[in-house]
């Protein structure tokens, strides 16, 4: 695709980037595509995927308590269990505010090694990295920021997420559709919004502005964005997902850089083959 040499222009020493079709197929391609990267908080839909993998399997269930007091495993994954962003301490009652939460998803992951008697990064590599065939993927810490994987794996998860394998159609639909709505919050990097919707572990674009994805995304799309530079969304309109992964941190470049890729891939996408 065309559109992804726009990455050649960004302030990074290194990028690698993919588009993938709802059918799996890649549509085009850019940079080392085996090259590991951190992916900070694009951890967080791998984590959430094991974390709904769980649910269906029956070893958790999505509206039994887990972290503070009064809050589920569903608040958790929706960022609205009350917890601070990176550490253990309750500033909401849960269901009130979309408080963005690192230590809400090391809660997820606690909760979850204690359901299942298997700790988190091992969950997450059987349930999840093992069965997509994703064999560069490892979590070799945090389920909220520490994981490390190629493009080339992401390829494999972002197919996932347009035709599941692993999960039930109706789970990932639900995952995929704004939880507690109606909820205001910061989107870390982008201010204030109200509402600041948020589905089960993914953001969902509706109609925040700004954003990291374009102008021209789908109210409907989901995804996250990490602050290692990376991130992975998937719009059902324009049926495709778009990854990419950089070695520099999220920033102004960013703010500036991620939409106008985004807006480029979907022009090229929506043009006649």
């Amino acid at each position: 695709m065309q559109s992804l040499r726009m990455i050649e222009n960004w302030p990074v020493p290194t990028a690698a980037a993919a588009v993938v079709r709802a059918d799996g197929s890649v549509a085009g391609a850019y940079g080392p595509l085996e090259r590991r990267f951190p992916l900070a908080s694009v951890t967080k839909p791998l984590a959430a995927y094991a974390a709904l993998l769980a649910v269906e399997e029956g070893a958790v269930e999505l509206d039994e308590p887990a972290g503070p007091p009064g809050s589920t495993v569903r608040h958790l994954l929706a960022h609205t269990s009350g917890l601070a962003f990176d550490e253990p301490r309750t500033m909401a009652e849960p269901g009130t505010r979309r408080l963005y939460s690192n230590a809400g998803f090391e809660a997820l992951g606690d909760h979850l090694a204690k359901a299942t008697d298997i700790p988190f990064p091992q969950y997450l590599h059987e349930a999840v990295l093992a069965p997509l065939g994703m064999t560069s993927t490892d979590l070799p810490g945090s389920p909220a920021k520490d994981a490390v994987s190629t493009v080339a794996d992401l390829i494999h998860f972002a197919a996932e997420l347009q035709a599941p394998r692993l999960l039930a159609r109706e789970t990932l639909t639900a995952a995929t559709q704004v939880v507690f709505p109606g909820l205001p919050g910061v989107l870390p990097g982008f201010g204030h919004h109200r509402p600041n919707d948020w589905g089960l572990g993914f953001e969902i674009r509706d109609g925040k502005s700004p954003h990291w994805t374009g102008a021209a995304s789908s109210p409907r799309t989901f995804g996250h964005f990490g602050q290692s530079g990376t991130f992975l969304w998937v719009d059902p309109d324009a049926r495709a997902a778009c990854i990419a992964l950089t070695d520099r941190a999220f920033g102004p470049w960013a703010m500036e850089a991620w939409p106008q890729l985004t807006d480029a891939v979907l022009a090229e996408l929506a043009r006649p083959a």
